[in-house]
């Protein structure tokens, strides 16, 4: 077995899921983001020392989007493990949320970051715009699988 010595950072992302409008919050990744320049994605961050995961998903997605959502109305719907070098020198490892219930309308909180955040329709996902295979696992997600994604293990 070997050890790098470096846990890989915890990440939490929330899938925002409009079930009556059929459409999802996505976010495209502005020139100031470290990984994916350019590319969609959900709202997604790495969560702060001690901090819980469903606390990091809920910050996160408010510090992107401004959507407000209670971690009760938070369901367990994909882990995302990628392996070191994967958009960081310790691989990353992303807890992935769905909701139904938040409060607000998107808007762009971090424009230094990201390009646009809005809704998008799950019948027209930016297929081979996406980070990872984020268009991939999102169809899994609203299918209700739960399900695991690797990258870059062998």
């Amino acid at each position: 077995m070997v050890n790098s010595g470096a846990a890989p950072p915890l990440s939490a992302a929330v899938v925002v899921h409009d079930r009556e409008q059929n459409r999802v919050v996505l976010l495209r990744r502005g020139a100031g983001a470290r990984f994916g320049s350019g590319l969609w994605d959900l709202p997604v961050g790495k969560c702060e020392p001690g901090e819980p995961v469903t606390r990091g998903a809920i910050r996160e997605l408010y510090e992107e989007t401004g959507l407000r959502v209670a971690a009760q109305d938070l369901r367990l719907a994909h882990v995302v493990h990628a392996a070191p070098g994967i958009g960081s020198a310790a691989g990353f490892l992303t807890v992935v949320f769905v909701t139904e219930r938040w409060s607000g309308e998107p808007v762009n909180r971090e424009p230094g970051k990201h390009e646009t955040v809005s809704w998008v329709a799950t019948d027209a996902l930016p297929a081979g715009a996406m980070v990872l295979s984020t268009d991939r696992m999102l169809a899994r997600v609203l299918g209700g699988e739960t399900d695991v994604s690797l990258h870059g293990w062998e």
